[in-house]
């Protein structure tokens, strides 16, 4: 009776901290959306630099002021050396995703983005020469298919958004490779990886911020009905973006790998079918067909990832990099769809 009380609890745990992580996930993705097309705000590197500084800021709060997690110490040339140029990357990651997200529709950027293990697996090869299982190149078909369909059926196509969302994939990927090269040594969670790259990435932006979007901003200010309301709005989108850190962090603790890669891909179709329902952007049958066909193959690339870790090595093989076999392994380097969090 109570190992079945403890197991229904588990299961419930395990559900609210999934609908929490979409719910944050989903929101902050709308509201960077509503910012751009609705409150005609177009500053998509200004929108980065409020994310930022809103997040360096809620980091700090809850590991020295609040105390909820502890600190990890990081050597102090190690932070020029090693988190610098993290945090370089992260920049570039979040401000082409918010550049995408101003040119073209929430589903279409979604389904790009999912084309970054593809990128990851290419690039891991390229640059590391990395074995893979022929299954692993296998399962990145209806990935490359599913995205080739999206993109050619894509009613509201953008070129300049395409290739930001695309160069995104790769800064991902580049993300992730950098991660292994430069962060060996430490173990960072979200909020500690948040304290550390935020500061650095607000420095980072807030020149060219200002001096490409300045006037812009200034001229919005003149022209919009109601501009204070709409600072609000765009700076609760950072608050929020902050917080979807502490839902990554609980979501990982309370699932399974395999879960976690399910729930992800699942979060992709909230997303899109969310935005579809606020802003009403056609889509076309073959163009939703796409998008199903890429998120099945994400899934399935989850899938096959986690078989192959999980089989012993066959002598005088090289072993295809495993995924993570603990959770706390899962937890993002730098803060991933953070690599969400467009």
């Amino acid at each position: 009776m109570e190992e079945g009380l403890v197991c229904q609890w588990s299961v419930f745990r395990s559900l609210l901290a999934i609908l929490q992580w979409w719910a944050f996930n989903v929101t902050v993705i709308i509201m960077n959306k509503w910012i751009f097309q609705k409150l005609d705000f177009k500053f998509p590197l200004s929108v980065s630099c409020i994310h930022f500084i809103c997040s360096a800021i809620g980091a700090y709060m809850v590991i020295k002021v609040l105390k909820l997690k502890p600190l990890i110490a990081v050597d102090p040339q190690d932070r020029w050396k090693r988190i610098f140029p993290m945090s370089f990357v992260f920049c570039i990651n979040i401000v082409l995703g918010n550049v995408s997200l101003r040119y073209i529709p929430v589903s279409f950027m979604q389904t790009i983005k999912s084309f970054t293990p593809a990128t990851t697996v290419v690039l891991q090869w390229l640059v590391w020469r990395k074995y893979f299982d022929w299954r692993i190149w296998a399962s990145l078909i209806p990935i490359v298919g599913g995205i080739l369909l999206t993109s050619i059926t894509e009613l509201s196509f953008n070129m300049f958004g395409f290739c930001a969302a695309l160069f995104g994939c790769l800064a991902t990927s580049t993300k992730t490779i950098l991660a292994e090269a430069l962060l060996h040594g430490y173990k960072f969670d979200s909020i500690n990886t948040v304290y550390y790259m935020a500061p650095f990435a607000t420095l980072i932006m807030v020149l060219p911020a200002f001096l490409l979007e300045g006037n812009g901003i200034l001229e919005w200010f003149s022209v919009h009905p109601y501009p204070w309301a709409a600072m609000i709005i765009i700076f609760s989108s950072g608050v929020l973006a902050f917080c979807l850190n502490f839902s990554i962090f609980y979501v990982i603790h309370s699932t399974t790998a395999v879960t976690f890669n399910v729930a992800g891909n699942l979060k992709v179709a909230v997303a899109v079918l969310v935005s579809w329902l606020i802003f009403r952007n056609p889509i076309s049958y073959m163009n939703a067909v796409g998008c199903a066909i890429t998120l099945v193959g994400c899934t399935f690339y989850g899938y096959v990832r986690h078989m192959l870790s999980q089989q012993p090595p066959v002598p005088g093989t090289p072993r295809t990099p495993r995924t993570p076999r603990s959770k706390m392994e899962l937890l993002p380097l730098v803060n991933d769809k953070l690599d969400d969090k467009v």
